[in-house]
């Protein structure tokens, strides 16, 4: 299909789902600016795509800024994340700050940025990639990954509060066990990784979910998906614990 966009955004591009993301828009005919640090990687995908990319990180507060500045865009994908390994009781303070600066504080920076142009011209959509970590607690996860990703959650309830009244809309994409190399970076051995959380299970791809993020942003303008829970066939939310009482 094609979109009534013709300019997209994508932040975390250079590989995984932000990839994915770049191909899947582009594929759709938007005008696609990826994002990320990797330049090398990067440029791989402007060879591919014909991708306009941008090397720098979403922390980088005054080159976001500039950005905005010269890039009116119609999609704004919030897709670049971070996670760390350990708890609330072992985890250290650059953890808990790299979590929230890139998964959260980038993300309202980028939306405090790029949202009021889109007000102006009345026309743009929001696509924030949270986690079902930010919606349910479960053993395994970062303490403060949780709490970041909630918070993107509950900002893209509030942006849609904000926004109210205008034609830009706000998607929330939270999705399960999806095999990128995340879990390679947190094990600091992909070869690992792919042998203990993917060989034996049928996760999500990273298409799965620019497929889901084309269907949202190519949906009719009456229409806003505003939240899309993702989830391995096999994969199940829920269950209790319950800790035995001891001497």
């Amino acid at each position: 299909m094609e979109s009534n966009y013709k300019t997209a955004l994508v932040t975390g591009a250079s590989s995984g789902i932000g990839a994915e993301i770049v191909r899947r828009l582009t594929k759709d005919g938007l005008q696609v600016h990826a994002l990320a640090r990797d330049l090398s990687r990067l440029t791989a995908l402007q060879e591919e795509t014909g991708c306009v990319i941008h090397a720098m990180s979403v922390d980088d507060l005054e080159g976001l800024t500039a950005l905005s500045e010269k890039l009116p865009v119609d999609v704004l994908v919030n897709n670049a994340g971070q996670s760390r390994k350990g708890d609330i009781l072992n985890t250290t303070a650059e953890d808990v700050d790299a979590l929230i600066d890139i998964n959260l504080k980038a993300v309202l920076h980028m939306t405090r940025l790029f949202a009021p142009g889109m007000v102006e011209r009345d026309r743009g959509h929001i696509v924030n990639i949270s986690s079902i970590a930010g919606h349910y607690a479960f053993p395994g996860g970062n303490t403060a990954y949780h709490a970041s990703k909630a918070g993107v959650h509950s900002l893209s309830q509030q942006m849609r509060v904000h926004l109210y009244g205008t034609n830009v809309r706000v998607t929330e994409i939270s999705p399960a066990r999806t095999e990128t190399e995340v879990f390679g970076r947190l094990l600091g051995n992909m070869e690992e990784a792919q042998r203990r959380f993917f060989d034996e299970y049928e996760s999500l791809k990273p298409c799965d979910i620019a497929d889901s993020i084309s269907f949202v942003v190519n949906a009719p303008q009456r229409m806003n998906v505003s939240f899309m829970e993702i989830l391995p066939t096999k994969q199940v939310l829920g269950g209790l614990n319950f800790a035995k009482r001891t001497a």
